[in-house]
């Protein structure tokens, strides 16, 4: 039986519905009926979260941070390739998901190196838990104009400073250029100081 959780009906930035008792079968069906009618599903193991619409603001900021991530790889001549927010669907570990952003270096896999996650808001099915089943390696989160990074070990995620994948990326650096409200001047201005930071290590 699908019971709907009230808790998550009150006015919110993204209106997110959650529902409990889910089939896999259920989620499928649900996930392949509104495909175009809700931006995300995330399953876990009998629990089905939807965001019914995604907020300007979240769209921003993902669209942003992926100009920024993919500017520092172009510069840094690394090969990195992209999914989007790709639906990503496995029965075997009763895991669903649409990533708000994820990557694999090199050319692309089954599963992604690097998903990224904006998390607006608190609650919710625990994501770590959706991608440690499918063995994501990196999980990025930005929440409270800040990133947070953790890496997949044998007991589950770890958090960590820097990324295993991309050990020289300043996050720190990166996380300025995030609120620029021109994304072009923003990607611009990081150009350029990945650009001076070369040119600073070659002499």
């Amino acid at each position: 039986m699908l019971v709907l959780d009230p808790k998550t009906l009150a006015p919110a930035t993204e209106q997110r519905v959650i529902l409990y008792d889910v089939t896999w079968e259920q989620y499928e069906q649900l996930s392949d009926i509104f495909v175009d009618e809700f931006p995300r599903m995330t399953y876990l193991e009998g629990t089905l979260e939807i965001i019914m619409t995604n907020s300007p603001e979240h769209e921003r900021l993902k669209t942003i941070i992926a100009r920024l991530i993919e500017t520092y790889a172009f510069e840094r001549l690394i090969n990195l390739n992209g999914y989007g927010n790709t639906t990503f669907r496995r029965e075997a570990v009763r895991r669903g998901a649409e990533p708000d952003e994820c990557y694999c270096l090199g050319l692309l896999a089954e599963v992604p190196d690097i998903v990224i996650e904006i998390a607006l808001t608190s609650g919710g099915v625990d994501k770590l838990e959706v991608y440690r089943g499918w063995q994501v390696p990196e999980v990025w989160f930005w929440a409270n104009d800040q990133f947070s990074l953790y890496h997949l070990r044998e007991s589950g995620y770890e958090l960590i400073s820097s990324s295993e994948f991309l050990p020289e990326l300043d996050f720190s650096v990166l996380s300025q250029y995030v609120g620029y409200v021109n994304q072009t001047e923003a990607v611009i201005a990081y150009r350029s100081i990945l650009q001076t930071a070369t040119g600073m290590s070659n002499q």
